[in-house]
């Protein structure tokens, strides 16, 4: 067998080799993104539903039971936001 004749396979594997990593490469980038974006809005709603219970509490205008409650529904919030960027 001829060595010219591999060239044209090689080259052509080589360069579906190198497509298939970049686009590999691209679908990493954009999930490491997501992901950076969801822990920002997660530590968000955390540092929000903290001063929202600070706030109850110093307001001292409801319960205990009802300012975690409110606690609670901000994270979720939160949680569902980190959802919606992920989807």
């Amino acid at each position: 067998m001829e060595i010219g004749h591999w060239l044209p396979t090689a080259s052509s594997l080589a360069a579906v080799a190198s497509f298939l990593f970049a686009a590999g490469a691209a679908f990493a980038t954009e999930q490491a993104q997501q992901r950076q974006q969801g822990r920002a809005v997660n530590q968000a709603a955390k540092h929000e539903a903290r001063s929202t219970r600070q706030d109850c509490r110093a307001e001292n205008q409801n319960s205990n039971a009802q300012c975690r409650q409110d606690n609670r529904n901000t994270k979720q919030e939160g949680r569902q936001d980190k959802r919606d960027i992920k989807d």
